[in-house]
């Protein structure tokens, strides 16, 4: 797989950071500092442009606040997400939502649909955070990235695969939260999948997925097994 000039390093469970090929750093999910998948060396960013928040579970915005306040990235989120930010003073953050692209650092992105639920834990209460999405992302390299975030397969993923057209799909595997290596190695066929970045495996013993089973059920399909902290380019 040929990333086109982009940097992807996997950042542990559901967060990777991308750096594109005019210098800025993108963070999708921004899960890092109490990320325990995380590496030591790599759990401060000392960039931060762009961040994509898929939703608002605590292992996907954990660390949201506090590294948008620190380096004020452009932050995008569904609109309920992005106005509980918002009210934290977090800077820079826009609402989108399902259909919707936008265009921030050099980065094209669209938010799409995904089949997972989206409560945000401020102190003792869940509360509502609008609805679970991936992202499909265009780089400047030329790179197009379909990212499910947390989700089930389901049946539009192939309308994801036929109007996108991604190079590569970051999907879940590890079961439990997510779908598994089975459901996973169905939306690989749904999207038209040549190339796959499992993730959201083996931070917890519950998350029993792996993408050795993906590898064995995705025939014919690329699986890009990264381990934590490990760039590809």
């Amino acid at each position: 797989m040929d990333f086109k000039g982009t940097e992807v390093t996997w950042l542990g469970h559901g967060t990777f950071q991308f750096k594109t090929t005019e210098g800025k750093v993108v963070i999708v999910d921004p899960w890092v500092m109490n990320n325990p998948a995380c590496p030591d060396a790599q759990k401060e960013p000392g960039q931060l442009d762009l961040v994509l928040i898929t939703h608002a579970h605590f292992d996907h915005i954990g660390d949201a606040v506090e590294l948008g306040k620190k380096h004020s990235p452009e932050t995008y989120a569904i609109f309920e997400t992005a106005v509980w930010l918002g009210g934290k003073e977090v800077p820079n953050v826009t609402g989108i939502n399902k259909g919707g692209t936008a265009q921030a650092q050099g980065v094209k992105f669209t938010m799409v649909h995904a089949v997972h639920s989206c409560g945000i834990q401020d102190g003792d209460q869940i509360i509502y955070g609008g609805e679970a999405a991936g992202y499909v992302i265009e780089f400047p390299g030329g790179l197009k990235v379909y990212y499910a975030g947390d989700t089930t397969v389901f049946s539009d993923m192939q309308i994801i695969g036929e109007l996108y057209e991604p190079d590569v799909s970051f999907l879940p595997v590890g079961d439990f939260y997510t779908m598994g290596p089975r459901e996973a190695a169905h939306a690989t066929k749904l999207l038209g999948a040549r190339s796959v970045v499992p993730m959201h495996f083996g931070t917890f013993p519950v998350l029993t997925g792996t993408p050795d089973e993906l590898s064995k059920l995705a025939s014919g399909v690329e699986v890009l097994a990264f381990t934590p902290g490990e760039t590809k380019r």
